[in-house]
């Protein structure tokens, strides 16, 4: 049961992170989702490094780290998928 959470909140966690970038990103959405899972555990990373990965109440710093790592992730993943794309079309 957790990896269809993991699913789900990396879903709408590269969601938010597509709105957030400027821009058109060019990835698919499964992609999408697996940079949003990506960023959801890099967000929680730091969250436990600075030390508030489990406050009382909503963890509001976490859940905004997570969709920061989110927009991180996929910013770098859409560069990335496109510059691969490009050099498959060339060949």
């Amino acid at each position: 049961m957790s990896w269809l959470w993991a699913i789900i909140v990396g879903f709408v966690l590269g969601l938010i992170a597509r709105a957030v970038l400027p821009g058109k990103q060019h990835q698919p959405l499964w992609l999408t989702t697996v940079f949003g899972i990506l960023g959801g555990v890099l967000g929680n990373a730091v969250a436990g490094w600075i030390g508030v990965d489990d406050t009382r109440g909503i963890d509001w710093i976490r859940h905004l780290l997570q969709i920061a790592g989110a927009v991180v992730v996929v910013g770098l993943g859409d560069m990335l998928y496109v510059m691969m794309r490009g050099s498959r079309r060339a060949a």
